[in-house]
């Protein structure tokens, strides 16, 4: 009886019809089909139903009193339905944005720098734009 020291590694091979493939070649091929199904997925709940009302965006500028862009400005943007309060602070060309907001609640806008406030606006619901732009001019308190 003779020993054999050298080993071999045997491959299963999975049987699909007439040929056969290991099933480790298999696997790219079906990670690949699952990637491809989930972002197809995710890309088609990321557009609004029809009759679905779509979130809106909110931008605008913060300006000084002498009409300068206010950089650094804290821009409060309230929740009348649930009186969340949400801070930005203004970009260096005194520009603000807030997104995904929703269609059906009233918003309060407002800023503040140092001892500068600028007065309240509102954001209807009744409003039905996508994009809607407030600018807000900051005051000096009396």
């Amino acid at each position: 009886m003779k020993t054999s020291w050298k080993t071999t590694r045997r491959r299963n091979p999975t049987k699909t019809g007439d040929n056969t493939t290991p099933g480790f070649r298999r696997l790219p091929a079906l990670l690949a089909v699952a990637l491809l199904c989930a972002s197809m997925g995710a890309a088609q709940d990321s557009k609004p139903k029809k009759g679905e009302a779509q979130p809106r965006t909110l931008t605008g500028v913060v300006s000084l009193p002498d009409d300068k862009p206010a950089a650094r400005a804290v821009v409060l943007l309230e929740n009348t339905k649930t009186k969340n309060i949400i801070s930005f602070y203004s970009q260096p060309d005194g520009s603000y944005f807030f997104h995904e907001l929703s269609p059906d609640v009233d918003y309060k806008v407002s800023a503040r720098l140092d001892d500068a406030v600028s007065p309240t606006r509102t954001l209807s619901a009744f409003n039905t734009r996508k994009d809607i732009v407030i600018n807000l001019k900051l005051e000096k308190k009396k």
